[in-house]
């Protein structure tokens, strides 16, 4: 297997740091703010930042777990560089991750300072190094669905920021920012490209918006 390579040269690491992280999700030029405290992140944090910088976000997939403390995890997961980082007095850090690129996780490698460490494949995602700014995308349906999303939580928007906003970076961020479930979350991470990954925000989106303003039902269950 030949590394995917970056717009600058530079290519990308064949071995990556996990933080297994359920209901969070990076994409590629996302960028998500984490607060790292528990020991072996902390361990894991500082060596990124001696080395490359690089830290792959993956989530827990729900199988049984032998080990509770090193669940098996979705086998697609996303690569982020260190953007920022402040470390605190006790040791903790505030760091930002801008997404760079999806990998497959291949063979795990033996933990390290109690992190754990995975072969990475970039083979299926070498369109994620470029912004996607050719797809033609159903936009009108896809801000009418969050729309009422919004409406339906009594939410607001800055609705002229949002317009002024291009396709994949819209996308991309409401994929992250929205809370949805964690294999909802998953299913846009794996999404193949941005035109599906669209497709299914906004139908997770016109969901979400029905789901919100369904009647609560005996003992506040919603009823469907």
């Amino acid at each position: 297997m030949t590394p995917a390579r970056q717009q600058d040269g530079a290519a990308l690491p064949a071995i990556v740091p996990v933080f297994p992280l359920s209901g969070v999700l990076l994409l590629p030029r996302g960028e998500l703010p984490l607060h790292i405290f528990e020991p072996r992140y902390r361990a894991m944090t500082a060596a990124a930042l001696e080395g490359d910088g690089m830290i792959a976000m993956a989530q827990p997939s729900g199988e049984p777990a032998s080990d509770p403390d090193n669940p098996p995890l979705f086998r697609v997961a996303c690569l982020g560089r260190i953007a920022e980082a402040r470390q605190t007095e006790d040791g903790r850090y505030y760091i930002t991750l801008s997404g760079v690129s999806r990998l497959r996780i291949g063979a795990e490698l033996p933990l390290r300072d109690g992190y754990r460490r995975v072969m990475a494949d970039y083979d299926e995602f070498g369109g994620d190094l470029a912004e996607d700014r050719a797809t033609v995308l159903d936009r009108e349906r896809l801000l009418d669905a969050l729309k009422h999303y919004l409406g339906a939580k009594g939410m607001a928007a800055d609705w002229q920021s949002v317009d002024a906003v291009r396709n994949e970076p819209l996308v991309n961020a409401l994929s992250m920012l929205c809370p949805f479930a964690p294999s909802e979350k998953q299913a846009l991470l794996e999404a193949p490209d941005l035109a599906e990954r669209s497709r299914l925000l906004t139908t997770l989106l016109e969901m979400g918006a029905v789901a919100a303003e369904a009647p609560a039902g005996p003992g506040g269950q919603a009823r469907h």
